[in-house]
């Protein structure tokens, strides 16, 4: 999963575009009436104002104290970016808090204090810190982090935690546990190189020694050289670290070492650094953007090396989110006083354990892997795991427990884990893992409407992302002057004019293919050779003769109008009666599947089935179990009409020939939607228990109009409509669609190429 290439221009609309920022305070309580707001605020708030001045843990109960955490920064050591200022740092602490929230559930307020003076800054924080129920100080600079953390977890009762310390320290400890399990060395014998004094490196070391490295056996070093007794001026902190060794530099300290840690600066180990370390040598090289060492050097010169960096395009990535939200998540969940050296410690052997399960297919599909495995390339679990917030916050919550510092029980850890599971970003999830899993495998992808700036645009973005492999038609000299005017870089896009003279030879080949095809319907070759000239019909012609891989059009063509000429030049795959419309809903419950919604007028027994089968074995191939309600206006024949009975032969047909499904209808969208209401009233459906992500509607109508109702008031994303039945890809957008739902059309497209 490389990392993508963001333009200035691009990062300053994302953060402007719309509503400015990246987060938002959202109801969770009724406010429509007026009793509504009596209860809320005035009278109705005085109630439980009057019950937590009798007991302040009652804020927990009635406020949202439990699930929020306050990301709290003065700038003064922000990213790669160092001391900006306060102000500065609010973007990235709101991308903090967008983690916390698609990762864990967990609400943020971001805190920026303009106040460097580390008393000051602790006094302004215990000033505010009965708002929250956890505190996550962040890009606060060294040495002075050090003393604010520790003071801050002395005087307060939460959870307090310097992720820019102990993130990294955490994780990097889960992949040494591992790269020490894959080489057999142990870690109280090992010899241990740190390059770099900082926040990360100190705590690092600190959780190393806590887990059994030796301090002995640890060598840290700085921009100056090795830390050892003849250094003076050093800070409290290195001096943890001052080492007896008779050595001066980096290099003497890497002979015969057994790992290096780096969080330093890029290109720093030489081929002669390297051939030093002992037998099997464990780099961690964590600076970013580039680290110490880049990967294939380091296996290169070393290929016994087990090897981890920061980035994401290269396996091993340490990277925070494996660990923060979760150990907030079980910190908040049992009302921790503080992240103590167990929980911190829990996590990191959970993590590390975790990585040596057998992966979900659903992570080797997101990545595009046939089967990730414990090994030198994976010793640290992917952070689209679905399985990390169960597994880390449990541990961390259990650990909280047992070492005293909960004042909240937990007794079904079962019911526990299963509404953590609920608590995931699953719609966020879901694109995250169709974008990386296109990543993996980019296809070529057609643009017949290539004159077009949405089109342009999001061709740019899947070609910088490395997702595609677009290919524009149109005027080349029209193409490149709108991108120039709107500054997108389109030079590395091939751009293909159809009526330019030199692809005439190319046009006679696909007319005699095309004409061939469907010569007993009508197409002379003469006729085909006209219609190429029709930039849709020569990019289909190229994904039938295999010249592009997925084709994208819809911008500006009618939906039928497209689908005609795909029917025309690729036609229906060989198990399919009929084309399917379907659109995938974000909803903040996760995905919901609509179907049929662009497609069949005509509805019959067995388009409903056609449609119900196609759209099943779409869902399949994200790797989520389709739970399908066959939608009627009526409930198990209460109402028997036409339409009606249409749904019931249909869902008939379903239990008999597919009894691995799960389906059932008909029945009213209310009562598929809401599972304590449909159980109760009718306890015999095969939905009991199940949570519905699939709708398939009784007529075009209902599915077209609810879906798009449904994404104007309820302001949700969606990618769609996807054209399902097409023997090869070729997906339609809406009419003027946005580059945001082309952009997740093309690695729909080419998810789907990938599968032939």
């Amino acid at each position: 999963m490389s990392t993508p290439k963001i333009t200035k221009a691009d990062a300053l609309k994302y953060h402007e575009k719309d509503r400015p920022g990246k987060i938002e305070v959202v109801p969770t309580k009724p406010y429509r009436t007026q009793r509504d707001l009596a209860l809320a605020y005035s009278p109705g708030v005085a109630e439980p104002c009057l019950e937590i001045q009798k007991d302040t843990e009652n804020a927990y109960r009635y406020t949202g104290k439990s699930n929020l955490v306050g990301v709290i920064s003065n700038g003064t050591a922000v990213l790669g970016l160092g001391d900006i200022g306060a102000e500065a740092s609010k973007p990235v602490m709101e991308g903090k808090g967008l983690l916390f929230k698609i990762f864990a559930d967990i609400d943020v307020f971001d805190i920026e204090v303009n106040e460097t003076n580390p008393d000051k800054f602790i006094t302004a924080v215990k000033a505010i810190a009965p708002t929250f129920g956890g505190i996550n100080l962040e890009d606060i600079k060294a040495p002075e982090c050090f003393e604010i953390e520790e003071r801050l977890k002395e005087e307060l009762d939460i959870p307090v935690m310097h992720d820019d310390q102990h993130g990294t320290a955490i994780i990097s400890a889960a992949g040494l546990i591992n790269a020490l399990h894959l080489n057999g060395k142990k870690i109280e014998d090992i010899k241990i190189v740190v390059n770099g004094a900082g926040a990360a490196a100190v705590s690092c070391t600190r959780l190393y020694m806590s887990i059994g490295a030796k301090p002995e056996n640890i060598v840290m070093c700085d921009s100056k050289g090795v830390i050892n007794r003849k250094r003076e001026n050093l800070s409290k902190q290195k001096k943890e670290f001052i080492t007896d060794r008779e050595i001066e530099t980096l290099k003497e300290a890497l002979v015969d070492a057994d790992m290096f840690l780096g969080l330093s600066v890029a290109n720093l180990l030489t081929e002669e650094m390297l051939k030093s370390m002992a037998p099997d040598p464990i780099i961690f090289a964590l600076a970013n953007p580039n680290p110490e060492v880049t990967y294939d050097f380091a296996t290169t010169v070393r290929p016994d090396v087990i090897m981890a960096t920061g980035r994401s395009d290269y396996p091993n990535q340490i990277n925070n989110v494996l660990g923060f939200p979760y150990i907030f998540r079980g910190a908040l969940d049992v009302r921790a006083k503080a992240i103590n050296e167990d929980m911190k410690i829990a996590c990191v052997n959970a993590i590390a354990a975790l990585s040596r399960e057998t992966v979900p297919e659903s992570v080797n599909v997101a990545y595009n892997e046939k089967n990730l495995i414990f090994g030198k390339e994976y010793i640290v679990p992917k952070a689209l795991d679905p399985r990390l917030i169960a597994t880390v916050a449990t541990a961390v919550a259990k650990a909280a427990i047992k070492s005293g510092v909960a004042r909240k029980e937990i007794t079904d850890w079962e019911a526990y884990q299963r509404n953590l599971n609920k608590k995931l970003g699953i719609e966020n999830e879901l694109l995250r893992k169709l974008h990386d899993k296109a990543k993996r495998n980019p296809k070529r992808v057609v643009f017949p409407e290539g004159d077009n700036y949405n089109i342009i645009k999001a061709a740019h973005i899947a070609a910088t992302d490395k997702f595609a492999h677009p290919v524009l038609l149109g005027n080349k000299n029209t193409i490149t002057r709108i991108a120039e005017e709107n500054d997108v870089n389109i030079s590395d896009i091939e751009i293909i004019d159809v009526n330019n003279q030199i692809h005439a030879q190319r046009r006679t080949e696909y007319a005699m293919k095309l004409s061939r095809k469907r010569e007993r319907e009508g197409f002379t070759f003469k006729e085909a050779r006209e219609r190429l000239f029709n930039r849709n019909y020569f990019a289909a012609m190229m994904v039938e003769v295999g010249d592009a891989d997925a084709m994208i059009t819809g911008h500006s063509i009618k939906y039928r109008s497209a689908v005609k000429i795909a029917d025309q030049v690729i036609g229906k795959a060989e198990t399919i009666k009929n084309y399917t419309g379907v659109n995938i809903m974000m909803t903040k419950h996760g995905p919901l599947f609509f179907a049929d919604t662009t497609i069949e007028s005509a509805t019959t027994v067995d388009t409903l089935i056609s449609t119900t089968m196609a759209t099943a074995e779409l869902i399949k191939r994200f790797n989520i179990t389709p739970r399908i309600a066959m939608l009627s206006y009526a409930n198990f024949g209460a109402v028997q009409d036409e339409s009606s009975i249409i749904v019931h032969k249909a869902v008939e047909y379903m239990h008999t020939n597919h009894p691995e499904l799960i389906v059932d209808g008909e029945i009213s969208v209310d009562f598929a939607l809401n599972n304590d209401k449909r159980d109760e009233t009718f306890p015999f459906t095969k939905l009991k228990d199940e949570d519905v992500n699939t709708l398939i509607f009784p007529t075009l109508d209902a599915a077209n109009i609810s879906y798009k109702l449904l994404k104007k008031l309820g302001d949700i994303d969606s990618i769609g409509p996807i054209l399902v039945g097409a023997a090869k890809p070729i997906h339609i957008v809406p009419l003027n669609a946005t580059v945001r739902n082309i952009v997740n059309m093309i690695a729909m497209a080419v998810v789907d190429a990938q599968k032939e």
